[in-house]
């Protein structure tokens, strides 16, 4: 039997397709949707990916079964913004928080950070869509999420894995903070299984370390999401 020839084209489109889904198989069936903070982390430690495409990751991320188990609304509840705040959404991906937390801040404005171009394309063609006004795509880089003026909290969620090395990008965000400005970090607890793989996953021992080391305490907790830790820290007194 004389064996198939197969195109470059059609070998082309194989590998693509290969590809994608292995990168789906690991951010959206172990690991459920999640913020996009990709390509930081060969070098340093950090999870990479790149998430291109943003309305085909869209319906991923923005998929309303996320909402279960990522409880966004609470989220923002807990948070206890005023009306005139001003937060960065770091790893905001298509908007799946930023966009609640511009609602939630309506004399405010709410930075939604990401290092994909395609992702803050698509984040600033939604906020128009949808009519939220005080929501600002940023696109960022690896080491500076580039904010146009500080912030009294920066949101990540689902994303702090994904930095290479952490705690100087920590330290930039803390020099981008408002006097008393938080920073909250929400992420797979090393036992959920929703999230990364298990070895990309940080505990929140590990987090709370790093963000010491970076110059951070911790002020708060919450408890009340199924698969993520849920911490709050400010800069330590000088």
């Amino acid at each position: 039997m004389t064996p198939s020839i197969i195109s470059p084209r059609a070998l082309r489109a194989l590998f693509t397709t290969v590809a994608l889904l292995s990168i789906t198989a690991c951010k959206h069936g172990s690991e459920a949707p999640a913020h996009t903070h990709h390509e930081h982390g060969a070098h340093h430690g950090g999870m990479p990916h790149r998430f291109e495409d943003a309305e085909e990751w869209a319906k991923r991320f923005d998929d309303p079964e996320r909402d279960a188990w990522q409880k966004p609304d609470e989220v923002v509840k807990a948070l206890e913004l005023p009306p005139e705040a001003k937060v960065a959404d770091i790893g905001a991906g298509t908007g799946y928080f930023a966009v609640r937390l511009a609602r939630a801040v309506p004399q405010g404005r709410v930075y939604g950070v990401d290092i994909e171009p395609d992702m803050t394309r698509y984040l600033g063609e939604r906020a128009k869509r949808e009519g939220v006004d005080n929501l600002e795509p940023v696109l960022g880089e690896p080491a500076d999420p580039k904010l146009p003026e500080p912030v009294d909290v920066a949101l990540i969620v689902d994303t702090y894995h994904h930095i290479g090395d952490r705690v100087a990008y920590m330290r930039k965000l803390g020099d981008e903070l408002r006097p008393g400005g938080r920073v909250v970090i929400i992420d797979f607890r090393e036992d959920s299984p929703k999230g990364p793989p298990r070895e990309h996953k940080l505990t929140a021992e590990q987090v709370r370390k790093e963000l010491e080391a970076a110059g951070y305490e911790q002020a708060g907790a919450h408890d009340f999401l199924p698969d993520q830790y849920f911490l709050v820290f400010v800069r330590q007194a000088s």
